[in-house]
């Protein structure tokens, strides 16, 4: 046991030891109101998780599941993601800046690994799991953790070319190449067009040339226009979004949209009460998972649907201060993580909300810290447990410490 205690500490450069209350006074020295919203995020989530899919045990995909099934196994993940919040946050920040390249390369061969037939595993003709005993894991959510600590690495370690397209931003975007064919294979284009911004959002933050980056965008665009034109499923979901409520499109394509909306408009103000949505019978497919938000419309109507923007926005804006007082204080990396962390979480919540308000295509991208599955919640706990660190850090600098203490 003091064997692998001994080489825990020194790969990681942190001590497992007992600390003294000294320690652990400073140890408190980081944002508890971050911690806090987070956590009414996730209590939330697991409240909302349980009144979605308190009914699914009628249907006979879940005949064999108790109606607590769904909010067991949640509670589990959020134990577990607590759990990995106290690990993480006493890990510093040298650590992730100096094996974030590795943590990478290990995310890309698992998203080999989900594509072998009988390896990875498939639902609903997406194959995006990797299955283990007790959970499946997908690796699309390590790669969003990873994808901030590599690209805030690779800007540091680049720091001196990243105005100039061939060694500064070429080299990431064939990474970026190689993430997205593996995505478009299993396919998961909504995982990829966060990975992409996230990456691209850390390169411009880090100071890449401005010409070269709105190029890169109109790039993009072009790019993933091209992908959805060319692919019919992907086609037909865009043309069946622009009209919901077309006969065909409303029991096609569109059967979650318009469904999800009719949600919203049964909250009007101030929703039909805890428990009381009729979409989530049967109505409403992936009611705990993608659409969690609409069963949050239904039942706390626009007052419910307005409070969770606004813990997503403080939790953004924060992640975004502490980023740039990093910065301020020469912490490049840590900066540019927080950053990284603050538009992953953003832009996934953003797309989510926009889905199911009928604002954007339905893509399959769940609501962080709040949708059903284990792997999101642990990620986005882990996420937010660096985002915390690196704040501690903050804070022991300005006290005339050691970042790494």
């Amino acid at each position: 046991m003091n064997t692998v205690r001994k080489w825990f500490e020194g790969f990681t450069g942190f001590s497992l030891q007992p600390v003294s209350f000294e320690q652990r006074s400073k140890m408190m020295h980081f944002d508890r109101h971050l911690l806090g919203v987070a956590l009414a995020l996730m209590l939330l989530g697991l409240v909302m998780v349980y009144s979605a899919s308190i009914a699914l045990p009628d249907a006979p995909k879940y005949a064999n599941y108790r109606p607590t099934h769904f909010l067991m196994r949640q509670s589990i993940f959020i134990l577990l993601g607590l759990c990995a919040v106290f690990v993480v946050f006493r890990i510093p920040m040298s650590f992730w800046q100096k094996y974030a390249p590795h943590f990478f390369v290990l995310t890309l061969i698992l998203l080999v690994l989900v594509l072998i037939p009988g390896i990875g595993k498939g639902v609903n003709g997406a194959r995006r799991w990797l299955p283990f005993r007790i959970f499946n894991l997908q690796p699309s959510e390590l790669m969003k953790l990873f994808i901030v600590l590599y690209a805030a690495s690779y800007t540091v370690r680049r720091q001196d070319v990243m105005k100039r397209l061939s060694k500064g931003f070429l080299p990431m975007a064939v990474a970026l190449g190689l993430i997205g064919l593996l995505l478009l294979l299993e396919p998961d284009l909504g995982a990829f067009v966060v990975i992409v911004t996230i990456a691209m959002s850390i390169l411009f933050l880090g100071g890449f040339n401005n010409v070269w980056f709105c190029g890169i965008i109109t790039t993009l665009i072009g790019i993933f226009t091209a992908v959805i034109m060319l692919s019919p499923w992907r086609r037909e979901r865009i043309f069946a979004y622009l009209d919901p409520w077309d006969g065909a499109n409303a029991m096609g394509k569109a059967y979650q949209l318009s469904h999800s909306l009719i949600a919203f408009g049964r909250g009007e103000l101030f929703g039909v009460g805890l428990g009381g949505s009729v979409e989530k019978l049967h109505y409403l497919p992936e009611a705990h998972t993608d659409f969690l938000m609409a069963v949050i419309g239904e039942e706390f109507g626009f007052v419910g649907v307005v409070v969770v923007v606004l813990l997503f926005y403080w939790l953004v804006k924060r992640a975004f201060d502490i980023g740039r007082q990093a910065i301020a204080m020469d912490q490049i990396f840590a900066g540019l993580v927080a950053q990284g962390i603050a538009v992953w979480i953003g832009i996934q919540a953003f797309i989510n909300m926009g889905v199911n308000l009928g604002l954007l295509p339905t893509k399959g991208l769940t609501l962080p810290l709040m949708s059903y599955g284990g792997s999101g919640i642990l990620i986005n706990c882990v996420g937010l447990a660096i985002l915390m660190r690196v704040d501690y850090e903050n804070r022991r600098i300005m006290r005339g410490g050691r970042s790494h203490e």
